[in-house]
C-alpha cells in the first residue's frame, strides 16, 4: 500500500451512510417512543432527549447517567478499531460500568438482539452498525444531535440525528507471512497450500466487514458495482480449490491457525499484526489493486435503551476528541479527521501511521448496495456450498 493516505483518499470520497457495509436504502425519520429514562435539570425524559441542551447541559447528562450507572454495548471486540481502549477510558473518566454484550456479533444480530431482549435491562443501549442493516433499522432509534453535530459532514449524517457515520477504514487482505510467505495477489488463494485458511470476517449478507470485503474481491477480479459476478466466481474458485472457510472470524481462530488469510479493515490487521507479533508470527496486509474499498459504521441509540441517558453520553464520548482519537490510534479514520485536524486536536501521530494507498477508495450508491444484498441472498450460500 502506497502513495495516498487514507484520509486523504477518503476525503475525496462522496462517503454516505452507505459506504457502511451491508446495504439498503434511505429511511424516512420517525418519532421514537422511548423508554422512561433520568431526567435532566430541565426534568426532560432522558429517552426522548434529543440533546445534551434537553438535559440542561452535558454536565447534567453526565449527572444522569451517573445515576444509571451502566450501559450496554453490543458487537465492540477489544481488538476491533481500539474499542478496548475506547471502552476502557469511558469507564474511567465517567465512573459508568460498560457491559459488552455478544462482542463478535453481526450487525444482524445487534438488531435481533435488540428485538429479542426489548422492554429489559439486556437490551443494548447503543448500536454500531453496517450500512444496510442501519438503513433498515431505523425504527428502532432514538434521534439524537452530539454537541460536535454541526462538525459532521451533512453526507455523514441523517438529518435528525437517528444515525451518523463514525470511522472507516480500507478492506484488505491479512495473512500469516511466517505461515505462508509473501502474499501479492488473489489468485495465490487456491493454492492448496491455503487449505481451509481463507476467510470473510461474517457473512455478506449479515456483516458489513464481509459485504465489503466481497466487493473488494469482486473490483479487485474485474467486478464492478454493477457486475457483482466475477466477485462470486472468485468465491467459487475458493471453495472448489478447498481453500474457503465460513467458520466465523476471530482474533481466537486468527490466533490458533483456523484462519490464516482474512479479508477484513485495514484497522482490524492492526491489532491483529500487534497481537501476533509479540507471538513472533508475521501478519502482513496488502490491497489487492482495484479492490480499495471504503466504507463508515454508523452509530445510533436504542430507542428502548435501558440506560437512555448513559447511551447519550457514550455518543458524546465518541465524537469528543478523546473518543475520535482513540479510533485513529486503533487505525481507523475517524468521521471527524478533518475538523479536529483545523482545530489542533487530532492525534497526528497516529494520522500519520495511517496506511496508504495506490489508487483512489470506490464507495457503490444506495441503489448499487441494494443490488449487492439481492444479489448475495440469491448467490452466496449456491457459492460456499
Amino acid at each position: 500500500m502506497r502513495t495516498t493516505k487514507v484520509s486523504a483518499a477518503i476525503a475525496a470520497v462522496a462517503l454516505s451512510l452507505t459506504l457502511a457495509a451491508c446495504g439498503g436504502g434511505t429511511t424516512p425519520a420517525g418519532t421514537p417512543a422511548g423508554t422512561a429514562g433520568a431526567g435532566g435539570a430541565s426534568g426532560t425524559d432522558a429517552a426522548t432527549a434529543t440533546s445534551a441542551e434537553d438535559f440542561g447541559g452535558l454536565d447534567a447528562l453526565v449527572e444522569a447517567a451517573k445515576a444509571e450507572g451502566q450501559i450496554n454495548v453490543i458487537a465492540l471486540p477489544d481488538d476491533w478499531a481500539n474499542y478496548g481502549e475506547i471502552k476502557k477510558n469511558f469507564e474511567t473518566k465517567y465512573g459508568i460500568t460498560v457491559n459488552s454484550i455478544l462482542p463478535d456479533a453481526s450487525s444482524k444480530e445487534e438488531i435481533d438482539a435488540a428485538d429479542k431482549n426489548k422492554g429489559t435491562d439486556k437490551a443494548p443501549d447503543v448500536f454500531d452498525l453496517g450500512g444496510a442493516v442501519a438503513l433498515e433499522s431505523t425504527d428502532r432509534f432514538a434521534p439524537y444531535k452530539v454537541e460536535a453535530w454541526d462538525d459532521i459532514p451533512d453526507a455523514n449524517k441523517e438529518a435528525t440525528g437517528l444515525w451518523v457515520n463514525d470511522y472507516t477504514g480500507i478492506m484488505s487482505v491479512g495473512y500469516n507471512a511466517t505461515k505462508f510467505g509473501e502474499i501479492t495477489s488473489l489468485d495465490q488463494l487456491t493454492d492448496p497450500k491455503f487449505a481451509g485458511q481463507v476467510a470473510l470476517n461474517g457473512k455478506p449478507t449479515e456483516a458489513g466487514s464481509a459485504f465489503n470485503g466481497f466487493l473488494m474481491l469482486n473490483n479487485a477480479n474485474g467486478g464492478t458495482f454493477d457486475d457483482f459476478s466475477k466477485g462470486i466466481e472468485f468465491v467459487k474458485s475458493l471453495t472448489d480449490a478447498g481453500t474457503f472457510n465460513v467458520q466465523d472470524v476471530t482474533a481466537s481462530t486468527i490466533d490458533a491457525g483456523t484462519h490464516g488469510v482474512v479479508f477484513d479493515w485495514t484497522y482490524n490487521h492492526v491489532s491483529t499484526a500487534e497481537r501476533l507479533g509479540a507471538k513472533g508470527v508475521d501478519w502482513k496486509i496488502f490491497v489487492p489493486s482495484g479492490g480499495e474499498i471504503a466504507s463508515y459504521y454508523n452509530q445510533a441509540i436504542n430507542k428502548d435503551a435501558p440506560n437512555p441517558a448513559a447511551a447519550r453520553l457514550w455518543q458524546e464520548y465518541l465524537y469528543s476528541p478523546d473518543g475520535q482519537n482513540g479510533w485513529l490510534k486503533g487505525g481507523a479514520n475517524p468521521v471527524l479527521f478533518d475538523a479536529m485536524e483545523e482545530a489542533g486536536t487530532l492525534d497526528t501521530e497516529a494520522a500519520a501511521a495511517l496506511p496508504s494507498l495506490e489508487n483512489t477508495p470506490q464507495t457503490p450508491t444506495d441503489e448499487q448496495v441494494d443490488a449487492a444484498n439481492a444479489f448475495l441472498k440469491q448467490n452466496w450460500d449456491a457459492a460456499v456450498s
